[in-house]
Order: structure tokens, then C-alpha cells, then sequence
């Protein structure tokens, strides 16, 4: 389990992913190197990572959450083959390990997932059943953390740490800076230098554009880490019909219960999806009964528990790690 410097620490890369550790540092009263070296075990033990993603919606991207349902035999080949995909990310086995979850980044003019999801997905009969749903709206997930990630910094802390808020009018991300992002998918925290060597800029250009993007909300950066680390040891994909009258006022709830790591509306059969992580079956039978059923505007849900996490936060791939830290989630 971690202990309250492995906590702030990671609260602390929630609040600002690139935030030097010299600055951590003085935050949490420690010396910079003694958040380097947990910084280092964090990532080798507990899978933390921090990643850098686009804003979809200012980058002109369309998530799809997708739903395959396989035969047992074939369930593990289909995911890893989403899971080597440079559009995907949070690949998931649930439901027994014959359903695989998977959120697909899609060009805005893409009406369809279609033709994406069956490039490089095995030419299988194993596949049974395939449902798309378009990501609407994000009210918890993305730039907003999984709140008993980030519990450990009082507001002080957090005020010391704190990047400065988005605004309005910078320019947005171009095919310019596709390399610049994609260096930032596979470490969030690369130095200036790598950067500059990866995009072909100087230190100077790198910079600056990091600068632009941040200042207009169209970068941000998540952390991956082990979630069984918080004491989850349960986890499931929730999916729920509202009336569309009241899909506002529930997913707002939602979004404030602790137990819930994300929520998105979506089209469908069902208007919104949610994960819990919770510390055990009882736990998530609790929230059920008795936070989800007292919001009498939930006509209908369908629990998927989640058996892996087979890739995380960003499409890219995280470099091979020590210990086998697993991912949150």
C-alpha cells in the first residue's frame, strides 16, 4: 500500500503532470531528491505514469466507446489487437472476460467506427456481437481525477501547485504538432530536450507550444497508477437509461460520488456510462442499492465488471516496466 509521501506525490502530479520536482518538493517539505526516487519506484512498482492527451474536442476528435462480446476462446486475441492500435485506449476485459470495452479516437467527420474497428481487429468468428457508442459529454474523467487518487494535498497545497487555468481564444492543436503529442502519449513528463528531439524544434519552440496548449485547454495530463493501491479490488462499467429529460441532474450526481472514476453521456440503448471502483463486491453492491438507487430517475443498468485493464489513459503505449505494476482502472 502506499504510504502519505507516495499519496501526495501522486496528488500532487494530479494537479500539474510536468511540475518539476524541485517545486513538488517544496510543496510536500521534502528534498527534490527524495520525490525523484519515489517518483522512479511509483513507476516501476505501482504502474504510475503521467501521460499528456489532447482535449478531444478542441483537436477534432470523436471517442467511441465499443462493446465486443467474443467467444472465450477468442476474447484475449481480440483485445490485444485493440490494444496495439495507435487510436485506442482504455482496452478493457469484462464480463467474465468475453466482453472487451474499448474507447476509439476518431477523426470529428468519422460518423461511424466501422471501418476503424475492423482494421486490424483478427479475421475471427469469435466475434458475436458489437455495439458503438458515441461519447457525448464528459461530466468526470479526463482532466478531472479520480477523487481517492487525490486526497492527500490541503487547498494551500494545491493553490501552490496549481497550473494556471485554460483560456479562451489560444490556438488550437494543428497536424503540426502531431509529433509533439505523441511524444507526450508515451511520457508526459519527457524534458524540453526530448521534445525538441522528438518534434525537431528547439527547446525554445517546444516550449512555448506546450505554453499555447495548455493555455487553451487543449492539452492536459492524467496519471496512471494501480488503483488496488487505493484498496480497490472491484471495478465495473456501469450503464444506465434516463428519461432525457433528467440525463442532466443525474449525470451531475454522478459525477459527484466518490466511487465513480468516470462519467460520460453516450448514444445508444443506454444515454450513460460510468465506472466504479469500489473495495469489494459488498462495497459495489452497497453503491448500487443505496447511492444509485435513491436517484429515482434511473430507469434502467446494467453492471459489467471489469476484469483487466489492458491499456490505460493514452492511445500510446507505456515502455515495458519493472515489477509489473498493474494499471488503475
Amino acid at each position: 500500500m502506499l504510504d502519505d509521501l507516495d499519496r501526495a506525490l501522486i496528488h500532487a502530479l494530479h494537479v500539474d503532470g510536468r511540475a518539476p520536482f524541485s517545486r513538488i518538493a517544496e510543496v510536500l517539505g521534502v528534498s527534490a531528491q527524495t520525490v525523484a526516487r519515489r517518483y522512479r519506484r511509483l513507476r516501476a512498482e505501482a504502474g504510475l505514469r503521467v501521460v499528456g492527451l489532447a482535449d478531444p474536442h478542441r483537436a477534432g476528435r470523436t471517442q467511441w466507446l465499443v462493446r465486443l462480446t467474443a467467444t472465450a476462446r477468442s476474447a484475449q486475441d481480440v483485445a490485444e489487437a485493440l490494444v496495439r492500435r495507435p487510436d485506442t485506449s482504455w482496452v478493457k476485459l469484462t464480463s467474465g472476460g468475453t466482453e472487451i470495452t474499448a474507447v476509439i479516437h476518431a477523426p470529428a467527420e468519422d460518423t461511424s467506427p466501422g471501418p476503424l474497428l475492423l482494421r486490424d481487429v483478427p479475421r475471427t468468428g469469435g466475434i458475436t456481437a458489437v455495439s458503438a457508442h458515441c461519447l457525448l459529454h464528459t461530466y468526470l474523467g479526463g482532466p478531472t481525477n479520480w477523487r481517492r487518487s487525490a486526497q492527500a494535498l490541503d487547498e494551500q497545497q494545491q493553490t501552490a501547485l496549481a497550473y494556471p487555468e485554460p483560456v479562451e481564444g489560444v490556438r488550437q492543436p494543428g497536424p503540426q504538432d502531431a509529433e509533439l503529442l505523441a511524444a507526450l502519449e508515451r511520457d508526459g513528463r519527457a524534458g524540453q530536450g526530448e521534445l525538441a528531439r522528438a518534434t525537431g524544434w528547439s527547446a525554445t519552440t517546444v516550449a512555448r507550444r506546450l505554453a499555447e496548449l495548455r493555455a487553451a485547454g487543449a492539452l492536459f495530463f492524467d496519471v496512471e497508477v494501480d488503483a488496488g493501491l487505493f484498496g480497490v479490488r472491484t471495478r465495473a462499467l456501469l450503464w444506465l437509461s434516463v428519461r432525457p429529460a433528467d440525463q442532466e441532474k443525474v449525470a451531475q450526481a454522478l459525477a459527484g460520488h466518490d466511487e465513480l472514476a468516470f462519467v460520460a453521456a453516450t448514444t445508444g440503448r443506454t444515454n450513460l456510462v460510468a465506472q466504479a471502483l469500489c473495495r469489494d463486491p459488498a462495497d459495489l453492491h452497497r453503491y448500487l442499492t443505496r447511492r444509485l438507487g435513491s436517484l429515482r430517475e434511473i430507469d434502467a443498468l446494467e453492471t459489467s465488471p471489469v476484469l483487466r485493464t489492458l491499456k490505460a489513459a493514452s492511445p500510446a503505449m507505456a515502455p515495458p516496466r519493472g515489477r509489473g505494476g498493474r494499471r488503475a482502472g
